[in-house]
This record gives structure tokens, sequence and C-alpha cells, in this order.
């Protein structure tokens, strides 16, 4: 295993591995060493979870929607018992309420203005995995499980705007499946 180890740090470093093949085994100079990343930097920022704050077309009031009693399986995010993408609210969801209700506030305004011009809310994901981390998680599983939503994403209903609240990394996760005596098998989450 030590042999790995050192192997793949001397890759890394970009040592030249020969082979039995001799020059043909060795990588060409526009080989980049990188389990899943394109750059040390990218590499850095994921293992820190460091990543830019989603930018919102316009600030989204969780609060007051939930203190309406909405639920987010209702509407805005109906698609998260189905299978693995909590659907975000597309401009006919939200026009199919506020075509009558509070139509003369300036923020449903906005909205009925995208509609008009057929454009659809581009809203940014605040969750989510980095492709590189090979993480396929589904939410159909953790709302049959009666997960709250709470737990991976923070108290919404008192956010009033969706941010990252929760460090969803690998310990959270398998912390979570350990206390809920949920399989941690690996192919559980990376598939």
């Amino acid at each position: 295993m030590r042999g790995v180890v050192v192997l793949l740090f001397a890759i890394a470093a970009g040592a030249t591995i020969v082979g039995c093949g001799g020059a043909a085994d060795r990588p060409s100079p526009s080989d980049v060493f990188t389990p899943a990343r394109n750059t040390t930097a990218a590499a850095v920022r994921d293992f820190f979870n460091l990543r830019p704050i989603p930018e919102q077309p316009f600030p989204f009031p969780h609060k007051r929607h939930i203190e309406k009693k909405l639920k987010c399986t209702d509407y805005c995010h109906e698609s998260v018992d189905k299978g693995p993408i909590a659907e975000l609210p597309s401009v006919k969801i939200c026009m199919n309420c506020h075509v009558s209700i509070a139509a003369d506030k300036p923020l449903i305004k906005t909205v009925a203005d995208y509609q008009k011009r057929g454009i659809d809310i581009p809203w940014q994901r605040v969750y989510g995995y980095p492709q590189e981390s090979h993480v396929r998680f589904n939410h159909a599983p953790h709302i049959r499980a009666k997960v709250d939503c709470a737990t991976c994403h923070g108290d919404v209903a008192q956010q009033g705007i969706a941010g990252r609240n929760v460090d969803l990394n690998m310990g959270f996760c398998v912390e979570c499946h350990q206390s809920r005596r949920a399989s941690n098998d690996c192919l559980t989450c990376h598939y």
C-alpha cells in the first residue's frame, strides 16, 4: 500500500513513470495528474467546500410562504419525493398562485414580467455536490424516511432567503446515516 501512495505522490509531482514499453509509457506533457479536478486550486476549493454564494435573480421570501402553511413539497419543490432532484420552481408554478395573490406587489410584478417575456426564473442551486465527488444524492428516499428538510437545508422558515447553512460533507452524511441506521455502504451515495 505504501508503494502505491508513493507512486501517486510521484505522479502528482510530475515524475515520469517508465514501464516495460519505455518512452511510450510516459505521460505526455499535456497530461495533468488529478484524480478528478482540473487544477490543484479546484481540488483545494472542493476539499474545504469553498464555493461562491449563488446569486438569485431576486430574494425569494421562503419565510412568508411557510407562514402561509405552504409545505416545500406542495408546489415549489413538488418533485422532491419522486426522484433525485428537488425541482426549482418555474415561473408557471409561481404564477399559478400569484396571478391573483399579491399581484400588485413589486416582487410579484418581477415574476409576472419573467412570464410575459417567456423566460423561466434563473434560480441558482444553493446546494449540490461537485461532479468530481461522484455523489448522486437522491431526495426521494430521504423524504420517504421522513428526514425533515431542515436537517440538510437549515431552518429555511427563519432564513427568508435560502442560503447554504449546513455543510453537507461526507462526515455530516455518514453521521446522519449512522444515527438513523441507514446504509453507509459507499454505493449508497457514490455511484
